[in-house]
């Protein structure tokens, strides 16, 4: 099992409010811990996309904030959480230039992965007077099949469809290389995961439940995706799961900082915001938040699989349970809300003793397919 890192933005109010450059050192920050990730050998490195999600992610422009990184890192693979291929929102043949272009800019190491949004705070901005979601599937089915086309064909032989068209025209610049950068789907329920396995697209599994609730949906996709019919020029079998991650020196303190990380604010935003999500008993309507997390709350999300927590050797016994279910790579949500000198800590602790028991082949599982594709 592989090891990334998953940014958005996060601008608590809590921290707004006493500081006017809050958002700015947030930003720079997290550029900060996708630096460290590469150099404590985590693989890759998410960004989101997100619009007008007050608190809960400020980073709207990632094409932006990873071509930076494109420059600032090594070897960590840079990921899109996601882009938003929309029409209303990004016309697809700029999706399909930025793609080529990051994989450029870094060499090979980008990752395209696509979706249709947060929920309808979101969408309405850019498609006022929808009231059916599901509207976005069928824009985003229309559209995903062809960015292979136009990486690929010397001349893209256009498109016309029922949300966007365009005559044939050379598209620039291809890929990096042969091929074109793996593809991923932010899938959210059991059936998004089976159509991604279907198409052959990798899983961004960003709403995730606790381990034992998550195996029979993977082991579902890596069913499904034995029978796939790739858009692409490859099958990308693959599923990232994220999980909250807190790695301190002792159980106590990793417990302590938890306890003290406002996750409960962190928590209500992305039902806030993601209404699409199915809404467990008990979650509370915005403004109301969820009870503050006590220590015993922060031990009871542990013992339930449902926070990573721990010294090194706890993490590390955590991470394998996602490795058992059938994970193919594991993304720490970072920041949540905690200090930038103990989210530093978690990093790096998890670089130093976590990934070389459970990550051992040094080349990225998407470049292996990549790879092959290319021959």
């Amino acid at each position: 099992m592989e090891f990334g890192l998953f940014v958005q933005g996060y601008v608590p109010v809590a921290r707004s409010a006493v500081d006017p450059q809050a958002e700015h050192k947030v930003l720079l920050e997290e550029t900060e811990y996708v630096i460290q990730a590469d150099k404590s050998g985590f693989k890759y490195a998410w960004a989101s996309e997100h619009h007008f999600l007050e608190e809960y992610s400020h980073l709207s422009a990632n094409e932006v904030f990873l071509g930076y990184l494109a420059h600032a890192t090594e070897r960590i693979h840079l990921g899109s959480g996601i882009f938003n291929p929309l029409a209303p929102v990004n016309h697809p043949v700029k999706v399909a230039e930025k793609v080529a272009m990051l994989d450029h800019l870094s060499e090979g190491r980008f990752e395209f992965g696509s979706g249709r949004g947060a929920g309808s705070h979101e969408i309405l901005g850019f498609m006022p007077g929808i009231t059916d979601m599901n509207h976005t599937k069928e824009i985003w089915e229309e559209t995903i099949a062809e960015f292979p086309k136009m990486w690929l064909q010397d001349e893209y032989v256009g498109f016309q469809g029922k949300h966007w068209s365009l005559p044939p025209r050379k598209i620039f610049p291809k890929p990096y290389g042969k091929s074109h950068p793996a593809m991923w789907y932010a899938a959210g329920s059991p059936s998004s995961y089976a159509m991604a396995a279907k198409k052959g697209l990798g899983v961004l599994g960003f709403s995730v439940q606790k381990v034992s609730d998550m195996e029979w949906v993977l082991e579902q996709y890596k069913n499904g995706i034995q029978e796939a019919e790739p858009i692409g020029d490859f099958v990308n079998d693959n599923v990232m799961v994220t999980s909250t991650a807190i790695c301190a020196e002792t159980h106590a303190k990793a417990v302590e900082i938890a306890a003290k990380g406002g996750l409960n604010r962190l928590q209500s935003l992305v039902f806030r915001y993601h209404d699409t999500f199915p809404r467990p008993e008990g979650i509370p309507e915005w403004p109301e938040l969820l009870p503050e997390y006590s220590e015993e709350i922060i031990e009871l999300l542990i013992a339930e699989e449902l926070m990573i927590c721990g010294d090194p050797d706890e993490v590390t016994a955590q991470c394998k349970r996602w490795e058992q279910a059938g994970a193919d790579q594991l993304s720490f949500g970072l920041p949540i809300g905690i200090s930038y000198e103990d989210t530093m800590n978690t990093i790096k602790l998890i670089g130093e003793h976590v990934i070389p028991k459970i990550d051992t082949d040094p080349v990225h599982r998407t470049t292996r397919f990549r790879q092959a594709a290319g021959q």
